[in-house]
């Protein structure tokens, strides 16, 4: 995605990485929930192509759309947002989890589903 003439060097680039981050992001957990990019596309409510935009870094998603995607998923949308840059990281060690348990060459998707499952529900509930 070109960000808009005028910005700062430094910037475009800490904006372009950030767009290619969230979607290699989304595209590794829809590898992890064993979907397809249509049927994430269909749960989120949002079209094929524009899906495959946003995987390959080409389109800056908006709140609302990460907002679909993560319902989609069933993951934290504060995860996605903290990738876009729309919030600050104020968890890294759970963000930190799930991508490791979600790049972890030695796990199947089936394995990496199950580990963030149990990863979930224990930091879902308070203790």
């Amino acid at each position: 995605m070109k960000v808009r003439p005028g910005v700062p060097a430094d910037l475009r680039s800490e904006i372009e990485g950030r767009i290619a981050d969230v979607g290699a992001f989304i595209r590794n957990q829809r590898e992890v929930a064993s979907m397809s990019v249509r049927r994430l596309a269909e749960a989120a409510g949002v079209s094929n192509p524009y899906l495959s935009q946003i995987e390959r870094g080409l389109r800056r998603p908006s709140a609302e759309i990460l907002q679909q995607i993560a319902k989609a998923l069933k993951i934290s949308v504060e995860t996605l947002y903290v990738r876009a840059g729309i919030l600050t990281d104020e968890s890294p060690a759970e963000i930190g989890v799930r991508q490791a348990i979600g790049s972890d060459p030695h796990l199947s998707p089936e394995q990496k589903q199950a580990l963030l499952n149990v990863y979930e529900s224990f930091v879902a509930k308070p203790r």
